[in-house]
């Protein structure tokens, strides 16, 4: 994935084990930061480490910075409409 796609690229599940302790402390943030959730965490966690480890792919970086700034939609400012 040497470039940015127009659309959005296909979704793939992904089924892993995590340590109990682990698991327990992403459920704590989920439910103390309703703007997340599962996927979201995983995805920024991940695309976070490969981006700070060295890769230099477009979409990764853009994943990472999308996780980092990614604002709640009830909170976000909308743009001045000029009726």
């Amino acid at each position: 994935m040497s470039q940015i796609p127009d659309h959005l690229p296909v979704h793939v599940s992904v089924v892993n084990e995590f340590p109990e302790d682990l698991y327990q402390a992403m459920r704590e943030f989920i439910s103390s930061h309703p703007n997340w959730d599962q996927y979201r965490l995983l995805q920024a966690a991940l695309a976070g480490f490969l981006f700070q480890h060295g890769c230099k792919d477009r979409v990764v970086s853009r994943l990472y910075l999308d996780g980092l700034f990614q604002r709640d939609p009830a909170t976000t400012a909308r743009p001045i409409s000029h009726n």
